[in-house]
Parts: structure tokens; sequence; C-alpha cells
């Protein structure tokens, strides 16, 4: 495909291209001077970086954006300084490139070794999270990928900032011009991004359902499906009653607006303290969908309906179901889930050890909350999103995830 079929975004993916070749070749030293650098960057341009964040969330009040999207497209100096940390942390990591995945002597004598390399050029769509501009940048760069950057229209003044400081860094600090773009804020670039075939070598949607839906229906180049999290605890019947509503009350208010947040609760219907948790989870200001069993345990819980179970509601609200056991609990993670994260509390080793077996998710967290499935709880640093599929990679994108492989094979004049 040539840089004339995609007028919006061919001369952009082109220089990727070459930046891409330059950067598969840097030592660990060079990334990570530039990554510090990016950092120190961002640092130092704050003031100019907020400004333009005022200006998006401002527009975005002003066409009536739902709070939960506004919390996501919002910077202030405190979550600035904690995406420039994350580069710093980055720098911390290894490099996965050169990794040998494995290897051997074959019996004929030839040197047999997997090792890891970039993927190439990296495209993401994705939508309000400016942190993801950063993140995803710093990410492509240490693993020795070129990154084209989508985001949303709603937070375009804020990466096109973003996006200023960090090239001019990385170029100062010695990385190929045209590593990372901020491509154009409108729907045609995303059709010419997923079309560009011999140019982009993946693209990665982060965002809403629709816009998931939309990537993987069109895309040519090849996808990795990240997905939205409808994600549930379930309560055993020998949960401990303090953890259980500590895990609970995380896992659904720490931050609503993220895709790890709890949105549907199962409890066991021998749970004795489910009154309880569920008076602690109206009090925190949560407005329960549930069932007839949990309608009869608390005044202020509604009736819930499919939708409800079905629902990722990134909001105050959450759905409860009492189940009569945990197979029931897994039949219906089964059923409402979408792979994202699922969570257990229990003390009972059998029941752990079912559920662990029985659910089918990326992350599966026992006695935690689902809050910690994000790359920089997992000490990744960052990531590009949660991997919901199953093929290549799965959950937090890291580092090793956007590498592939390559087999160098050692001979010493072998013919076959």
């Amino acid at each position: 495909m040539s840089d004339a079929d995609l007028p919006l975004i061919g001369a952009a993916a082109a220089r990727a291209r070459e930046a891409a070749r330059v950067l598969r070749t840097l030592p660990t030293e060079t990334k990570d001077a530039a990554l510090t650098a990016m950092a120190d960057a961002l640092g130092e341009r704050a003031d100019e970086v907020l400004a333009a964040n005022a200006a998006d969330v401002e527009a975005a009040a002003a066409e009536g954006t739902a709070e939960s999207v506004l919390d996501r497209l919002r910077l202030d100096p405190q979550r600035l300084a904690g995406v420039a940390d994350a580069l710093r942390h980055l720098v911390s990591l290894p490099d996965p490139v050169g990794d040998v995945v494995r290897g051997s002597t074959l019996a004929n004598g030839l040197q047999l070794r997997q090792v890891r390399v970039p993927l190439g050029v990296v495209g993401i769509v994705y939508e309000a999270r400016p942190n993801v501009t950063v993140d995803a940048a710093g990410l492509c760069l240490k693993s020795g990928n070129a990154a084209l950057l989508r985001g949303s229209a709603s937070a375009h003044r804020t990466n096109t900032a973003l996006v200023a400081v960090l090239t001019e860094a990385a170029e100062k600090a010695g990385l190929p011009a045209g590593c990372i773009a901020l491509l154009p804020a409108d729907r045609a670039s995303v059709g010419e991004l997923l079309h560009a075939r011999g140019l982009v070598d993946v693209v990665i949607p982060r965002g809403g359902a629709s816009l998931i839906a939309r990537v993987v229906a069109e895309a040519t180049v090849p996808v990795i499906e990240t997905g939205v999290g409808n994600c549930h605890v379930y309560v055993d019947a020998s949960a401990d009653a303090a953890m259980a509503e500590a895990i609970v009350l995380n896992a659904k208010t720490s931050r609503v607006s993220v895709c790890n947040s709890a949105e549907t609760l199962l409890v066991h219907r021998d749970v004795p303290f489910l009154p309880r948790l569920l008076t602690a989870l109206s009090d925190a200001g949560v407005t329960l969908h549930g069932d007839e069993p949990a309608r009869a345990a608390h005044p202020g819980v509604v009736p819930a309906t499919d939708e409800d179970w079905a629902t990722e509601y990134l909001s105050m609200d959450m759905a409860v179901r009492v189940v009569d056991d945990l197979p029931q609990a897994l039949d219906h993670i089964s059923r409402w889930g979408s792979g994202h994260s699922e969570a257990i509390v229990a003390d009972s080793a059998r029941a752990i050890a079912d559920f662990t077996a029985g659910v089918d998710a990326a992350a599966v967290l026992v006695n935690a909350s689902t809050r910690f499935t994000d790359g920089g709880e997992f000490g990744f640093g960052a990531e590009i999103g949660i991997s919901t599929q199953k093929l290549h990679a799965r959950g937090p994108l890291g580092l090793p995830e956007l590498t592939s492989t390559t087999y160098v094979v050692t001979g010493s004049g072998h013919v076959r």
C-alpha cells in the first residue's frame, strides 16, 4: 500500500516504518536515556500540558459528557507526575528485545534460538484517557517499536501537547524522527489505520465496546483485542466478612470509570453478612440492582434485569445476585462476563481451587480486588491495555507482549 492510498496517515506511517527499522537495533541504554528525557520533559512542561487538558475538559463538560468520562479525560499535577513516573519505571525494567525464549542444539548440530524482536509499527486507537498517550509511547519505544497514536477528539488538545513534548525529548535523546506520531482525531483516520497493511504491523484498540467492535470488524491489519471489563466478585460461604466488605468496596468504588472496576457482586446464599455488605455499598453511594434474594436482604436494592448482568456500568452502580453455590456463580460469569478480571473471596482452599480452575478470564484474583489487574500494579511499568483474547497475549499488555519472535539458526556449513 502506498502513501497516496492513505492521505491522512500515509506519511506518518511511512516515517514510522523507517523509524522502526532503526529502533529495533538501538541498545537499551539509548532507549532508556530517551525515556528518562521524556519523563523529565513532562515535568518541565507540565503547565503547557495541563492548560491544554483544562481546555479539553471544559469543552467536554460543556457538551454534557458524563462525569465518568470526564474523570478519564482529566489530568492534574499529581496524575501527570504519575504518568512521568511510569516512564521512569520502564527504565528499570528489563528490555525484552533479544531475550532468548528457548534454545537447543539439534541432533544435526544446528544451534536453534527463539529470540524476542519488536513487532515493528504499532497503532493504538483509544478513547479519552490522555495517560494512554504516554504509556503507549513509552512501552512501544522500550520494546523497540514505533507508535502511531490515534486518541479521541475529546482529548486532542492534550494529546497534541503530550506528543509534542515526547517527540522533542525523544529525538534530542537520539531516537529517530517518526518514532511517535499522533494521528488526526477523526473517523477517517481510524479507517485508514485499520487498512494500512504493509505499513502497520498491529493495531490495538483500547476503549469502549463499540470502538473495539469496529476495529475487530474492519481491520485488515492484525489486531490485539482488548476488552470491556464486566468484572465480578464472588463471595463464597467461607469468606471472612471484614475481608469481603473491604474487597468489594474497593473493587466497586475506588475508581468506577476504569475497566477493572467490579460491576457484579455474586454472593453465596449461605453468606450471613449479605445485609451488612449491601448496606456498606449503599452507604458508599452505590445504586444496587439485584435479584429477589438481594432485594430481600436490603430495602434499597432495585430490581435487576438481564441488561444489568450484561452491563459495564463505569458508574456507581452494581448488579447483585445471590447464587446457590460456586458452580452457579461460574455459570453466571461464563454467560455474562467479558473475560477480563474475576475475583473470589473465600477461606476454603477447595472453593479457591475450583474457582481459579473453572473461571475463564485474563486475570483471576483470590482474596484481592479486581482493581489490581493493571500493568503498573503487576510491575510492568504501564500497559497498552488489557487483552481479553487468547492469541499471542492475554491480560495487561506490557513490554514482552509488544514483541514477536525470530528463530535464529546457526550452523557450520550445514546443508539439508
